[in-house]
């Protein structure tokens, strides 16, 4: 009924053959150097080199041969390209144009002039930071204001904001459970969720994906095991474009007497008549979930993230998470123009029904050209499953020298066999873009 998440993330033969040919080529390259295993330390003796050399860690030497594999294969690294300004329907890379489906400005918002104004506005006023941890002097009413009309957005008493999305979780998480709770996350869950648990020190056990019944069942065995119990969510997967039947998820944390948790990083903005996300999608109330959890750096063009509930919560973050009792406070700009975005958002509605509906021509065009679109629902991620990394960097390489920037997720974000790439819609693509894109998809992974 439950595993870990790296069952998950197990790989396929391919990756499995690619893992033993990594270890077999680190110890050659250790036994050409004269140097000795891990077991010489232990029993005495020199030390070994990789032991205090950053050049010779595993893990580096692993990207290293992965690397001049691919390099061998004559691809290319299809990751760190440099934008050259704006990027939201169309980049500009290199000095070329690309038609973009590579970042999550999902309402256009990052570049949009009311939006920009209120951060330069910001800069004269308050200047470039706070300079200060907000509880002792980097306070400012910028970010009062964020807060106040996010807590207004979820229909709940308070939120706070962070300096940082993976932070957000990691701090949140670490503080509020402990050695004697349960966090039970959806297996498809985010790294920062993971991060956060392991810092918590909480029994840790996922849950297949999207399966409230399984969940049901796993709280049966062991919620009376436990202290506090929580469950994670998310609001949208971003490697898969589905999302939880989030009501049933409710029921569940009730009868069991648990808290439920929904990360909307990528449901914000573009779930919901309005945007405002999985609860105005399936209609309910703000407090059926106990902690709302999401990022500024998507669709409200900033950088950060928030946390959203009852006034015990967020009083509880704001003195002693560690990551925000002990990080400089927001940069005013970025609260502004998150603050601007989330206004505009209300502002333009327009914009979230003509994202909702590219996403849902995306998805209809690819699945009648015949590409996997896994459980993608069309609400602005849609993946292009292909099978292995190699195919699916090929493919990104391939569609970017026609002009299509769409990046490749590769083992071991996703299973080897699962290869992929992601597609983000923006408000701002046409339906041109959207029907020359999937064209040469479709054109190009049948060449692969």
């Amino acid at each position: 009924m439950t595993r870990d998440v790296t069952d998950k993330r197990r790989p396929g033969l391919a990756a499995g053959i690619k893992q033993r040919l990594i270890q077999d080529a680190l110890q050659r390259k250790l036994k050409s150097a004269g140097r000795q295993p891990a077991a010489a330390a232990a029993s005495g003796q020199e030390v070994p080199e990789q032991h205090y050399r950053f050049a010779l860690h595993p893990g580096y030497q692993q990207l290293r041969i992965i690397s001049e594999g691919a390099a061998r294969l004559g691809v290319s690294s299809p990751f760190f390209k440099v934008h050259e300004g704006n990027a939201a329907a169309a980049t500009r890379i290199a000095g070329d144009a690309y038609l973009n489906f590579a970042s999550y400005n999902y309402l256009g918002l990052s570049g949009d002039l009311a939006v920009s104004h209120a951060a330069k506005i910001a800069i004269d006023r308050y200047g470039t930071s706070v300079s200060a941890s907000r509880l002792v002097s980097g306070e400012r009413s910028v970010h009062r204001e964020l807060e106040e009309a996010l807590a207004a957005l979820y229909g709940v008493d308070a939120a706070v904001t962070f300096v940082s999305g993976h932070a957000t979780n990691v701090s949140t998480l670490g503080l509020l459970f402990g050695p004697n709770d349960l966090i039970v996350h959806d297996e498809l869950i985010h790294n920062s969720v993971l991060q956060g648990i392991q810092l918590s020190g909480a029994k840790r056990l996922s849950c297949p994906h999207n399966d409230p019944e399984a969940l049901d069942a796993l709280l049966k065995a062991h919620r009376r095991d436990f202290e506090r119990v929580l469950v994670v969510l998310e609001g949208l997967y971003s490697m898969d474009g589905d999302y939880p039947d989030l009501p049933r998820y409710v029921e569940i944390k009730r009868r069991h007497r648990v808290f439920l948790m929904v990360d909307e990083a990528h449901s914000l903005g573009v779930m919901g008549a309005r945007g405002h996300g999985i609860r105005e999608h399936f209609g309910l109330d703000g407090g059926d979930v106990d902690i709302w959890m999401g990022t500024l750096s998507k669709t409200l063009a900033g950088c950060g993230g928030y946390i959203a509930g009852e006034s015990a919560l967020v009083e509880h973050l704001k003195f002693l998470a560690p990551g925000f009792l002990y990080s400089v406070g927001m940069p005013p700009p970025v609260a502004a123009a998150s603050l601007a975005a989330l206004r505009r958002m209300r502002e333009l509605p327009d914009r979230v029904a003509a994202l909702q509906a590219r996403g849902a021509s995306f998805l209809a065009r690819a699945r009648r050209a015949g590409i996997d679109t896994g459980t993608s629902a069309g609400l602005a991620i849609v993946p292009a499953i292909v099978g292995n990394s190699l195919r699916a960097a090929r493919l990104s390489a391939a569609l970017f020298a026609r002009g299509i920037n769409a990046q490749p997720i590769l083992y071991p974000a996703v299973p080897e066999q699962s290869a992929r790439l992601r597609f983000f819609l923006c408000s701002e693509h046409s339906e041109d873009d959207i029907a020359y894109t999937v064209d040469v998809l479709a054109e190009e992974i049948a060449r692969l």
